[in-house]
């Protein structure tokens, strides 16, 4: 009996990634209300003036093309 070692059972991956998975999340900083709403306003903002310059974009290109083809 001496030759033979106790295998400790393994927790299987699931059960793994799901301990691990939730003590990274505890160490998050997660932003205030106001904060989540300041950043969603920014990021808004910015997809619609790069949404407006690409719209420009794309006209003055496609303009161009046009005359060169035309």
């Amino acid at each position: 009996m001496a030759d033979k070692i106790e295998k400790v059972k393994q927790p299987n991956a699931f059960q793994r990634w799901y301990r691990e998975t939730t003590g990274e999340l505890r160490k998050v900083s997660w932003p205030t209300r106001q904060e989540a709403w300041r950043l969603t306003k920014i990021v808004v903002a910015v997809m619609v003036a790069m949404s407006v310059l690409l719209g420009i974009l794309d006209f003055v290109f496609s303009s161009l093309i046009t005359l060169i083809l035309a």
